[in-house]
């Protein structure tokens, strides 16, 4: 008995680069595994806006995670000593050690930079 197989490149190409073809399967399965992590990283409900998506590129396929929340960019990069104003009330409310305190303006001391995103791709590797 006797069997032959024969390749032809392009069409194997396009078998492994079609719509919910095997490499856009592990793709997904890769890129969703990754938007885990990074949703467990993320602080406080910032894991809630991080959504996934396959595009196509010139060079085939990409997995993109996208981080939609407004503040992402502060968290990840940190922030400076800045400057807080009221605007939209007279004062500022907070509380400093079960006191209730009220300022038209405070200096916020800065952030860290947090870049949870991507410890979330080195880990999910």
């Amino acid at each position: 008995m006797t069997v032959t197989v024969r390749l032809e490149p392009g069409k194997l190409a396009r078998a492994l680069k079609a719509r919910n073809g095997i490499v856009e399967r592990r793709l997904r399965a890769r890129t969703e595994k990754v938007a885990a992590i990074a949703r467990a990283e993320a602080p406080g409900s910032m894991g809630d806006g991080i959504i996934t998506r396959i595009e196509r590129v010139p060079k085939g396929l990409s997995g993109v995670i996208t981080s939609t929340h407004p503040a992402t960019r502060f968290v990840i990069e940190g922030t400076k000593r800045h400057r807080i104003r009221a605007r939209r009330a007279k004062y500022l409310r907070f509380e400093v050690g079960g006191e209730t305190l009220f300022r038209k303006e405070v200096m916020h001391p800065g952030t860290k930079p947090n870049d949870f995103l991507t410890r979330a791709l080195l880990q999910g590797r």
